[in-house]
């Protein structure tokens, strides 16, 4: 098996399932934390859960000190990053005065601004694209859930890429390669869409939001905006790991509403269900910023320069940012699409 060495900004859900199943392997992984956390994730490991089965890593390497986990004895091969996507100008600022020490970062985050922003400071030649698809539930710290494992894609634009593949693969990943960062990280911010927004506005699980006729059309139009830009920027939908955005983008695109409305209530309302999305659980968590900034946010940034509308996604990144930022109640549209849609229909007049 090949070695590789990992430094994980973070014990959250995604680098402790990255590193946690690095280190079942034999991998060495040292995770950088706050100092409370660190303290915590000392005494009580990690425990990963997956179905009947339960993994649980009783020594870990932590450290709260950047510098420290930098120092000339630690030699890492990658960094990963997986924090939210409104946290990465202050993990920039951290990371700067170490520039010179840092290993090539792996980006797992959502939205498509990520890899650009690192790349703009650290260099074009430092920066690996990822994304991760298998759906991860954190517990409390120190003890993760896999409730969905579908894979990670990995961009092969950088020489250590097929390293990674080939270790993460032999970790028990199912991994995929892609020629091209761009289709992989837009097609997944596709999916990232999917019943989000509307579902943090509505207070509605997705199986709700996909089975109302107004909150139905609002996710299709909103799809549609976002594979006007991609259309316009040349980029391509791709399948991600287990997970098949192709046939998913070209119900949108060429079936209508009827026909498409019970499908996805089957398929993907039976496989998101009850479960709240990340948006949601960001709202309900008292949080001040939101990655509807970097999903619906960056349709409309990117519609803005290639001239493509898109008030849809206008529309919901402004409206839940002002329930976040508290400019509206939270409850302005609970339980409501059909308000929702009646006031977007009001939007673009």
């Amino acid at each position: 098996m090949g070695e590789l060495s990992l430094l994980s900004i973070g014990a959250g859900a995604i680098g402790s399932y990255i590193g946690g199943r690095l280190l079942l392997s034999g991998q060495q992984v040292v995770f950088l934390e706050k100092p409370e956390i660190a303290e915590r994730l000392k005494q009580a490991g990690l425990t990963i859960h997956k179905g009947s089965e339960s993994h649980r890593i009783n020594s870990l390497q932590v450290t709260s000190s950047l510098q420290q986990a930098l120092s000339a004895k630690n030699a890492y091969d990658v960094l990963l990053v997986a924090v939210k996507a409104y946290d990465t100008h202050n993990l920039i600022e951290t990371l700067l005065p170490f520039k010179e020490q840092l290993p090539p970062i792996l980006s797992l985050q959502n939205g498509v601004e990520n890899e650009p922003l690192f790349r703009s400071v650290f260099g074009q030649d430092r920066v690996i694209a990822g994304t991760v698809t298998s759906a991860i539930g954190w517990k409390q710290v120190g003890e993760i859930v896999i409730e969905k494992e579908r894979g990670i894609g990995i961009a092969l634009d950088q020489k250590l890429a097929r390293k990674l593949i080939d270790v993460l693969a032999q970790s028990g990943f199912n991994v995929k390669g892609y020629p091209r960062a761009d289709p992989m990280k837009w097609s997944k911010l596709i999916t990232n869409q999917l019943t989000n927004a509307t579902c943090a506005i509505l207070n509605m699980p997705p199986a709700a939001v996909l089975s109302h006729p107004a909150s139905f059309q609002l996710e299709m139009l909103q799809i549609r905006e976002t594979l006007n830009v991609m259309d316009a920027l040349k980029i391509q939908v791709v399948d991600l790991p287990a997970t098949p955005v192709r046939i998913l983008t070209w119900a949108i695109r060429k079936l209508p509403l009827w026909i498409n409305q019970p499908l996805f209530v089957y398929f993907i309302g039976k496989g998101r269900g009850n479960k709240m999305p990340s948006l949601f659980l960001d709202l309900r968590a008292g949080k001040k910023q939101s990655e509807v900034e970097y999903l619906n946010g960056a349709v409309v940034r990117f519609g803005e320069k290639t001239g493509v509308a898109t008030p849809l996604n206008q529309f919901l990144y402004q409206t839940l940012m002002d329930i976040v930022q508290e400019r509206i109640p939270r409850n302005t549209y609970e339980h409501n699409p059909d308000k929702l849609l009646e006031d977007y229909r009001s939007f673009i007049k």
